[in-house]
């Protein structure tokens, strides 16, 4: 039985999801908390990714640059296996992880982006307390 071809995705027999053009993986773009995140399906698995904040720059008022400069560097250090987190050129703070379904269903893509958007909470509070973690609608939309 051939795949069933939905948008991006072609669909097996068993509902595994996979890209129908691999160099480009299709997406599903989600708001957690304020924040653009995505949730690439690829053919190694799920691409998980999300904007959680940004540096402030010097020119906001009461702005504490030292302190989230301190919180993004000690950051990586607390994420989990896996995670990997990067200051992208216009100071956004992207936090990126994977998961490794070996055959993606549209089900199981829907619970790894809810584990993920769990497992963000913690460090969306510790970017919060030092405004690295700016009022979500500043931030881009496009995670990437």
């Amino acid at each position: 039985m051939q795949p069933l071809n939905l948008g991006p995705f072609a669909v097996a027999p068993d509902g595994a999801l996979r890209p129908r053009e691999p160099q480009a993986p299709p997406a599903l773009r989600f708001r957690w908390r304020g924040r653009p995140c995505e949730a690439a399906v690829a053919p190694d698995g799920l691409r998980l990714a999300a904007i959680a904040g940004r540096i402030p720059s010097t020119a906001e008022p009461g702005a504490d640059r030292p302190g989230a400069f301190a919180a993004l560097a000690s950051l990586p250090a607390a994420l989990p296996p896996g995670w990997r987190l990067r200051l992208l050129p216009d100071h956004r703070i992207r936090l990126e992880a994977a998961d490794r379904l070996p055959a993606p269903t549209a089900t199981s893509v829907i619970a790894a982006m809810v584990r993920f958007a769990l497992a963000l909470d913690p460090y969306l509070d510790r970017l919060e307390t030092v405004s690295a973690g700016v009022s979500p609608g500043r931030l881009n939309t496009c995670p990437g």
